[in-house]
């Protein structure tokens, strides 16, 4: 238990930094942002890019993969939609929000450094073949029935679904994680040379990803915080640190992933929610504070929750 808070622990201390930085006047909030930037356009983009032009897949088919991940997705989502709008009485847009918070993982900022920390290079190479399909699919789900459950409270109300799969599809062209993604696998399939100072160059800024990461997730914190909801928010707490890495473990054992794919998936599962969740209630205008609640709980849990998962992987 020991080796495994080892682990863990400092990926969490990373985050409480940048919380304390903010929260000390050190620095300000800005700051976090432009970082967060950073991270987001450059840093992750090119880790990203260097790992699927480097990977070696030795045959392994993502679909599995996809498949035992975003079954304890679907399991999940519909599990904080039907208790926010049946046991807490919320309407279908909250619903739907409780939905993203409960199933919506921090990949990006949170999963990939642990997973990278924890598990290793077979770890870091699942996540990248997840994060290609995690974001665009997350979004692009979220999106639709939001725009559903809008259009169930306002009569009928709404654009087209033709308008928001042109708009999310317009956004995600341009998505840096996508067009990181995309490069590394021009480079993998062509087998295209990366010349030597190019090469170090890239590593330098692949290699500060994680921590610059977590600092700036840290920094973020504070426009969060707990603004009542305080019963609803627990339970998508817990669907969202608990039966989501149980549901995405139990696929990935009945699928048969190799342990390592099958470690990075239920710790991936185990993190905080994401902050896209604050941003499909900021686009509606709808559930700011349970999607700020929920983010805040979980990431203030989340050591607590990744370090079970790893002692329970083994």
């Amino acid at each position: 238990m020991s080796e495994i808070l080892t682990d863990v622990l400092p990926v969490f201390l990373l985050i409480l930094v940048g919380w304390v930085i903010v929260r000390t006047g050190l620095l300000k909030a800005e700051v976090g942002e432009a970082m967060s930037e950073f991270v987001f356009k450059i840093a992750v983009p090119l880790l990203l890019f260097q790992t699927i032009a480097e990977a070696d897949f030795r045959g392994a088919s993502p679909f599995r993969l996809w498949i035992a991940y975003f079954s304890g997705v679907a399991i999940t989502w519909t599990a904080g939609h039907i208790v926010a709008t049946r046991f807490f009485g919320r309407d279908a847009r909250i619903g739907v929000l409780a939905g993203v918070s409960s199933a919506f993982a921090n990949t990006i900022f949170i999963g990939l450094p642990l997973v990278g920390r924890t598990v290793g290079p077979d770890g870091v190479m699942a996540m990248s073949i997840l994060i290609a399909v995690h974001l665009p699919t997350m979004m692009i789900a979220g999106t639709l029935l939001m725009e559903q459950a809008e259009r169930k409270e306002n009569a009928g109300a709404g654009r087209s679904t033709i308008e928001l799969l042109q708009q999310v599809g317009s956004n995600l062209v341009r998505n840096p994680l996508v067009i990181g993604l995309f490069c590394g696998l021009v480079v993998h399939l062509t087998s295209l040379p990366i010349p030597a100072t190019l090469g170090t160059a890239i590593d330098s800024i692949a290699n500060i990803a994680g921590p610059a990461a977590l600092i700036s997730l840290g920094m973020a914190l504070r426009q969060y915080g707990m603004s009542g909801n305080l019963g609803i928010t627990s339970v998508i707490a817990s669907f969202k640190l608990f039966l989501l890495p149980a549901c995405v473990l139990a696929a990935g054992h009945l699928l048969g992933l190799s342990p390592e794919w099958r470690a990075a998936l239920v710790l991936t599962a185990a993190v905080p929610t994401g902050v896209n969740a604050w941003l499909i209630a900021n686009r509606f205008g709808v559930g700011h504070s349970l999607a700020a609640s929920t983010i805040t709980l979980t990431t203030a849990l989340g050591a607590f929750s990744v370090s079970l998962w790893a002692y329970l992987l083994g």
